[in-house]
This record gives structure tokens, C-alpha cells and sequence, in this order.
């Protein structure tokens, strides 16, 4: 294992990882610039700046997104430009203790079994191999590429902002490579569409009594993202906390005091807590149920080996907690939301076709905000599953708000930029490429609602466990990925 600091400072990234080294050592750049979603200055200063060196032309939007634009390498290349594109933001998530401020210090890489990852972190390999890849093409001059534009977007992960802001004549081509996609030997050309929703529901309070007060955690889950991890088995820890809550007000006089859960609308939640009141004569029995359930989430949920379940006094003494109703009603409502896969698609195998998931739960003064995160490739089922959950909301008095949504993109298999990649894949990997359609949102579905008729195209690298302090990406896909992404550029 290499050390980290050694690591982060030695002269040549790529070097010590291999090829290709200058991508190598433009992603360890970006890693030591702040990135999270809606704070992309660093990093749009560091690209603007690595236009100006380069004297290539580029403009920004009202919104940021970047446009740089480089000539033919034969200036008699007329054939019409490509454009790739990646988004410069990143998700920011490090494991509970972890001394790490994604505002200014960088990423702690390390390797380990032929995997870069990043030290109780996520890596932001999505999509920072994608941006690494686009600033070495800028600077690359042994490409014998035609007409090339660089769309950086920002704000991807939290919203598609920038997709969604993107002026209509800010490009001006119509073949597009997008390099956000996570699985090697894979070229994506579908979309699933998404929609957020909320639900507010307003609580009710009254003096705790001399009761114990008790906080429990659901921790140690592997979390992941919503879309493409969301058939993995994998538990979500606001699920499990409102079953854990649930069972114990089965049986014994207990309150809620607070309760929260989750981060990201598009990360499978991976830690919840609840603080409640309690009779002590119920302590033990209390005790018991949480055993009892720990043995039967960990028989369900299989694939994760470190989940636990706290339960500890109350650091933090209050003097309310929610009334006996209150409680019932927050612990039914959270049991009836939809979680997890929710269809199958009937066209693609293994793909999943609909999905929710249940993100957050943030108590904020006199009310509990439940956010949550649908998905489906098929617009009436998105539609569907939105209207299911506002069904739920007007069922439990809760109130109900629809969020951002974006469309889907649907495959156009006999797109020629298509063709051009999966002959490119060929001759690269001696392999024929799987031709996929992703259960998340990808920018392309909202570009090509922005200019139809434009030919598109997804893929990247081994990315695993994105959105996680477990992200890592495969070392010897990057090199593949190169190599096809340069071969396309020769060959378009």
C-alpha cells in the first residue's frame, strides 16, 4: 500500500500508477481542488486557467458551465466536431469521524489490489476521470482529432443544474461523448429520468416526564447511489430505523424526541439516529427488540457485514418530545413510504425500470421533512411513483411538495456516433461492448431535450461504489478507456 502523503506529494502521479500518466496526474490535480456540488469556483478557475496556457477559446454561462473549444489538428478537418462532456462537480461524503474538510484540503489517495481510492472519502473519480480525460485531450497535440468542444457542467450530482441551465446555442455540434458512465467494456445510451419529492409533516409536542432518555443509530451501512446501486441489496438506514422504531412502539410506551436520517437525495442513506423517550421498567425489553431485529436485518440485508445498531443514553437532555399520536403517525408514515426497487424493465434484462428511494429525514423546528428521490426510464411510471407518494402524503395529513425532475434519454441504436465507439471498443479490447441503458440520470437525457437530434453516447472507466467513502476506480480500465476515447477522436 502506498503511503498517502508520499503519494499525494510525489512528482508524477502517473509515474507510480502507470499509464496513462498525464490523465494521472491531471485527476490527482483536481483531487487537491475543492469540488462539492454548488462550489465549483476552484475548479472552473483551474480549467479556465488551463484554457488561457493552452491559447484555447472558450466561454462561460450565466450558471458556469465552461465551453472550451479546440481546432482540428489538420486544419483542412471540416467533418463535423464532437463534443465531450463531463460535470466538474463531486459528491462530498467521508465516514463519521473523519477529519477531512471538503472546502480545502485534499484527498488522501491510496492503492490497493489494482483500485485508487481516496482515505475515508469518497474519490470523485465521478466524474474527475472524466474531467482528467477532457484537460489531457486539451493539452494532448499527437491526437489527430477534427473540431473538438469541452461542455464542464456544474452541479450535476445535486440537481443537473447545470444541464438544466444550459443555453441553447452554447454548442455547436451534434455529436456528443459523455464520460460519466461507471462500468468498463459498457457503452450507455439510455437514461432513466428522476424526480424528487418532500413531505412535511407537522409535529405536535409535549413535556417529557422522567423517563429515560435514549438515543439509537443505525450505522456501518454501505450506502451507495440510488440509481445504480439500488437493486444491490443494500439496506437503507432510514428504512431500517423506522422498522427498529416501529417494533419497539409494538410493545413498549416510548416517544420520539428526534429523528434524522441521510444526506443526499441521491445516496442510499448509510446512517439514522432517533432519540426517544422511554419508561425505565421498559429498558430491557427494549433491549431485547433491538437484538431481535439486528439478527433479522442482517439475514435480510446479507451483503452488509458491518451494520450495527447503538443504543446509548442521550447526551443531550430535552424538555419535549413528540405526543403519543405524533409518534404512531411518523413511525406509520415511514412505514408505508416506498423504498428500493419498484419494476424491472420488460425490454433490457437485469435493467431496473423504476425505483425510490427514501433519503432523508430532517426534523427542523415544528415539522419533519422527508425527502425522496424516484427514478424510471419509462416517463408515466416516474409519474406514477410521484403520485404514489403524494397519495401516501395526503393519507397521513402530511403536506407535499414535487421537486426538481428531469427527463430520460431514450437509445437511438442506430446513431453513427455509436458506431463509430463500438467499432473503436472492438479494435481496443478485442471485446464487443455491451450496449446499456443506466437506472440513473445522466446529463444527456436533458442536452438532447435541449437539442434534438443531437447523437450521443456514454461510457468511462471501473468506477465502484460511487457516492460513498468506498469509491474506487479500477487502474487498469482507465488506460482502456483512454485508448478508446482516443481512437474515437482519430476516427469520428
Amino acid at each position: 500500500m502506498v503511503d498517502e502523503k508520499k503519494f499525494i506529494n510525489i512528482p508524477s502521479v502517473g509515474r507510480k500508477i502507470g499509464l496513462p500518466e498525464k490523465l494521472w496526474d491531471n485527476f490527482c490535480e483536481i483531487t487537491k481542488i475543492p469540488r462539492c456540488s454548488k462550489h465549483e469556483e476552484k475548479i472552473s478557475e483551474f480549467i479556465i486557467q488551463k484554457a488561457k496556457d493552452l491559447g484555447l477559446e472558450y466561454k462561460t454561462d450565466s450558471i458556469g458551465n465552461i465551453l472550451v473549444r479546440k481546432k482540428a489538428k489538420d486544419p483542412s478537418n471540416i467533418i463535423e466536431g464532437i463534443i465531450l462532456q463531463s460535470h466538474m462537480d463531486m459528491v462530498c461524503e467521508k465516514n463519521q469521524g473523519t477529519e477531512h474538510d471538503f472546502s480545502k484540503d485534499p484527498l488522501k489517495l491510496r492503492i490497493k489490489g489494482g483500485y485508487l481510492f481516496a482515505t475515508n472519502t469518497t474519490l470523485g473519480a465521478d466524474n474527475g476521470i472524466g474531467l482528467a480525460a477532457m484537460l489531457t485531450v486539451m493539452e494532448d497535440s499527437n491526437i489527430d482529432h477534427g473540431q473538438l468542444e469541452f461542455l464542464f457542467t456544474v452541479d450535476e450530482e445535486t440537481g443537473l443544474t447545470g444541464a438544466f441551465q444550459l443555453e441553447k446555442d452554447f454548442l455547436d455540434f451534434q455529436r456528443m461523448l459523455n464520460l460519466d458512465t461507471e462500468e468498463e467494456g459498457a457503452i450507455y445510451v439510455g437514461c432513466a429520468g428522476g424526480a424528487d419529492t418532500q413531505l412535511y409533516y407537522y409535529l405536535d409536542f409535549e413535556p417529557i416526564s422522567q423517563d429515560m432518555q435514549k438515543h439509537i443509530k443505525v450505522t456501518g451501512l454501505l450506502g451507495g447511489h440510488s440509481g445504480v446501486d439500488i437493486h444491490l441489496g443494500r439496506g437503507n438506514s432510514n428504512v431500517l430505523l423506522a422498522r427498529l422504531l416501529n417494533a419497539i412502539n409494538m410493545e413498549c410506551d416510548m416517544k420520539i424526541i428526534e429523528i434524522n436520517g441521510g444526506t443526499k437525495r441521491n445516496a442510499i442513506p448509510r446512517e439514522s439516529q432517533a432519540t426517544i423517550v422511554i419508561p425505565e421498567k421498559n429498558i430491557d425489553t427494549t433491549k431485547a427488540i433491538i437484538e431481535k431485529e439486528l439478527i433479522g436485518f442482517k439475514k435480510e440485508f446479507t451483503v452488509e457485514n458491518d451494520i450495527q445498531i447503538i443504543f446509548e443514553d442521550s447526551k443531550n437532555g430535552m424538555d419535549k418530545c413528540l405526543t403519543g399520536d405524533c409518534t404512531d403517525n411518523i413511525i406509520a408514515l415511514l412505514m408505508a413510504l416506498p423504498n428500493g426497487v419498484q419494476a424491472m424493465s420488460q425490454d433490457i434484462p437485469d435493467l431496473v425500470e423504476t425505483s425510490t428511494n427514501l433519503a432523508t429525514l430532517l426534523m427542523n423546528n415544528n415539522e419533519l421533512i422527508i425527502g425522496l428521490n424516484s427514478r424510471s426510464s419509462v416517463a408515466s411510471a416516474r409519474e406514477w411513483a410521484v403520485e404514489h407518494i403524494r397519495s401516501i402524503a395526503y393519507l397521513s395529513g402530511a403536506g407535499f411538495k414535487k421537486g426538481g425532475s428531469y427527463p430520460g434519454w431514450k437509445p437511438d441504436l442506430d446513431s453513427k456516433i455509436l458506431s463509430i465507439l463500438e467499432k473503436s471498443f472492438k479494435e481496443i479490447t478485442k471485446k464487443q461492448p455491451g450496449i446499456k441503458a443506466i437506472h440513473a440520470g445522466l446529463e444527456t437525457g436533458i442536452i438532447g431535450e435541449k437539442y434534438p437530434g443531437m447523437e450521443m453516447v456514454s461510457f468511462g472507466p471501473q468506477i465502484e461504489h460511487p457516492h460513498s467513502p468506498m469509491e474506487m476506480v479500477k487502474i487498469s480500465s482507465v488506460k482502456e478507456f483512454w485508448d478508446i476515447l482516443t481512437h474515437v477522436l482519430e476516427n469520428a
